[in-house]
Formats: structure tokens, C-alpha cells, sequence
């Protein structure tokens, strides 16, 4: 009798603890599960708070590298996402950016003070885009698209020498694709960027089209952290031509249920007709 007790309990033992080994297998975190590919059922929130500093010392233009007096520029995005239909085949969306920027080799981290000397430095909010973001192949729910269009709120792209953003009106279109590996921990994330650039014919990027490719690879070594590497490339055709390529690596951490961190560093390794430096990136992501 107490050799079938015993035989019960360790087999009650034995199927709870699979049980709870399963549950935690088939549970994914929102960083593992909620990349810019995926969409949101209705009701569900998607804010998106992403900094990014980048300072340059070289310069590549006419094939010739050379250096330059530091520059930085400091962009502040907000992406506000929100779900319209259960089906999770369209979101709507608000994006706005500001910026700070510095030159004349002041100090990169000057871009913090958003001050207003009119030779050296210029701050504000640059502009804002009404944005949707659908699902246009329903039997592949892990490809969408997004789609921009970006108002310019400034007057003048320069003034005494500071750039601070372009005039140019933006029409923007994303395209987002992922793929877990069947292990779970690897996961391979596809963007291709669009843009096309008009209305303002003071603007260096007036009648240009830009296309930015990039491909990121994360390994997670556990389900609420994960480390990635990834490669990004920009080419700008039309009335000004640019290009560039940079090289990066990064981790993003589940805070809470809501609440991701994300830190991003990328080097731009080369390019023609632009600057050649280091961006470091700081992002919240809050999904509920």
C-alpha cells in the first residue's frame, strides 16, 4: 500500500513539474513576441520613447575622408501605436520627433541643454506624422507594413550654419518582416524603409528617395533579455545623392509586463557625401 502511495505521489510530482516546465516554455515575453512586425489586437497601447545621440569627427565627400570640428545631433522620437480591430490588421499611429543639435566642436553631451546660442546650437519640435500600420498578406501574420507621412514644423533647415531638420514633406513606407529559429532563441528581424522627399525646394532633400536596409539577428538568453547584432545600410538617389553603412550591437530587457529597455551602439563604417561617426541609442517601450 505504501509502495503505491509513494508511486502516486512521485508521478503527481513528476507530471506537475512537466506541466510547469511546459507552461514556462509556452510562455513569450513582449520583447520576444511584440517586434515592429507584429500588430496590436483593439484596445491594445503601443508607446515607443527612443533617443538617439549621434556625434561625428570625419567626414567622406568626393571620395575624400577628412576631419571635421565635432558635431552632434540628438533626436528624441515618439511612436504612439494603438490597435482598431480585433483581427490585429490595423493600427493607427502618431509619431512627433525633437531634436537638439550642436556644432562648432562643442562637446557631444552639450545637446542635453537645448540652449538657443543662435551659432553654435538649435532645439525644437521638428515634426510630426499621422501613421497606419497594417497587415496586407494574411497568411503571414509576422510581415506588415507601415505607413508615414511626416510634416515639417520648422521654416528653415539652417540657420547661421546649425542644421536643425529637414522641410521637405516625407511620404514613409516600412516594411517589417521576423522569424524565430524553432528553438526560440534566435530570432532574425528584416526592415526595408522608404522615402520619398518633396515640396520644398530649399531643402537638400527635396526630390530625393531614400532606401534604408537593415537586418537584425537576436539571441535570448532568457525569455525577458536578449542581445542582438545588426547591419544598416542608406542610399539617397535623386537631386542629392548620399550613402552610407553602419554596424551595430545592442540588448533589450523586459523591465515589467509593460515596461522594455532597449540600448542600441552603432559605428558608421563608410560612406559618401556624409558625416562618419557613432550613434548611441536609449529606448522605452511601454505595451499594455
Amino acid at each position: 500500500m505504501k509502495k503505491k502511495l509513494l508511486l502516486l505521489v512521485f508521478i503527481g510530482v513528476t507530471y506537475f513539474g512537466f506541466s510547469q516546465e511546459n507552461t514556462k516554455a509556452s510562455q513569450r515575453s513582449n520583447i520576444q513576441t511584440y517586434t515592429p512586425s507584429k500588430l496590436l489586437s483593439k484596445g491594445q497601447w503601443d508607446i515607443k520613447w527612443f533617443n538617439n545621440l549621434y556625434t561625428e569627427t570625419k567626414a567622406i565627400n568626393n571620395g575624400v575622408k577628412s576631419d571635421k570640428a565635432r558635431e552632434t545631433y540628438f533626436t528624441s522620437s515618439f511612436d504612439v501605436f494603438t490597435g482598431v480591430s480585433q483581427s490585429k490588421t490595423i493600427n493607427i499611429g502618431l509619431l512627433f520627433d525633437i531634436r537638439s543639435n550642436v556644432v562648432d566642436d562643442r562637446k557631444a553631451l552639450d545637446v542635453f541643454k537645448f540652449d538657443s546660442d543662435v551659432m553654435t546650437a538649435r532645439s525644437g519640435l521638428t515634426s510630426v506624422a499621422p501613421a497606419i500600420k497594417f497587415n496586407p498578406l494574411k497568411d503571414v501574420r509576422n510581415f506588415t507594413v507601415q505607413t508615414a507621412f511626416h510634416i515639417p514644423l520648422i521654416a528653415n533647415e539652417s540657420e547661421n550654419g546649425v542644421y536643425l531638420d529637414q522641410t521637405a514633406y516625407t511620404f514613409q513606407n516600412r516594411f517589417f518582416y521576423d522569424y524565430t529559429f524553432a528553438s526560440g532563441d534566435w530570432q532574425l528581424f528584416t526592415e526595408l524603409n522608404t522615402e520619398y522627399n518633396f515640396g520644398d525646394d530649399a531643402s537638400f532633400a527635396n526630390n530625393t528617395v531614400v532606401l534604408v536596409s537593415g537586418v537584425f539577428v537576436s539571441y535570448f538568453p532568457s525569455n525577458v533579455f536578449t542581445v542582438l547584432g545588426f547591419v544598416q545600410h542608406q542610399q539617397r538617389f535623386g537631386d542629392f545623392t548620399q550613402d552610407y553603412t553602419a554596424l551595430g550591437f545592442g540588448g533589450k530587457y523586459q523591465l515589467t509586463q509593460i515596461l522594455n529597455l532597449e540600448l542600441l551602439y552603432s559605428n558608421f563604417i563608410r560612406g559618401a557625401n556624409t558625416g562618419l561617426g557613432q550613434s548611441f541609442n536609449l529606448g522605452l517601450r511601454a505595451l499594455f
